[in-house]
């Protein structure tokens, strides 16, 4: 097993799923493989959380009779730096052992390589940068998020720079271009304002 249960990590960013089950899956699917202690959240009558300790999985559905449709998970990996005990679920520590409070991201990405298994980093919400930066995994399409800069307010104090704040799945491709996109349209309005200085219209 890699030691303090990075080899967790490395099976959700290749797999997309914990403890072989992914967002698509039912509740019942998701409580049969993680355990029935869990805690459970919902949003009105048409979303709904169960909370793993630090794992997290979501839910919505059209209409409040209707059937659960998986949405995501997030793994909320910046809880553990305050080690608190129940935020490693039984399930996880039985499977997987000890998890330590902070989660370097080099350390993770060079691990990843090894297994052949790429991460691109994709640009930012407007709202994060630039803080936090983005990676993702195309096969999987989980993305990790780190802490790119400290800002007070905006970064937990426990956290340095390149610390893995959460990890993140399914980000869908189209969501990837249209920040792609997004970014590019900057870049040429920025480009833009810069080479029509001096010229008439």
């Amino acid at each position: 097993m890699t030691p303090h249960s990075l080899a967790f990590y490395l099976d959700v960013v290749t797999t997309g799923t914990v403890l072989g089950v992914g967002p698509s899956d039912s509740p019942g699917r998701v409580a049969k493989a993680l355990g029935p202690d869990f805690a459970e959240d919902t949003f009105g009558d048409r979303s709904m959380c169960l909370g793993y300790g630090f794992v997290e999985f979501f839910w919505d559905r059209a209409c409040a009779d209707g059937p659960w449709s998986g949405h995501h998970f997030t793994l909320q990996v910046h809880r553990l730096a305050y080690r608190n005990h129940g935020d490693v679920h039984a399930a996880l520590r039985a499977r997987y052992g000890r998890f330590t409070p902070r989660l370097r991201f080099e350390k993770l990405r060079r691990l990843l390589a090894r297994l052949g298994v790429p991460l691109l980093e994709i640009p930012e919400i407007p709202d994060a940068g630039p803080y936090f930066r983005t990676f993702w995994q195309p096969d999987s399409r989980v993305a990790i998020t780190v802490i790119g800069t400290y800002g007070e307010h905006y970064t937990p104090d426990n956290l340095r720079v390149g610390d893995v704040y959460s990890v993140h799945g399914p980000l869908a491709a189209k969501e990837v271009e249209w920040r792609m996109a997004q970014a590019g349209q900057q870049g040429r309005a920025a480009s833009g304002d810069g080479h029509c200085q001096g010229h008439d219209s």
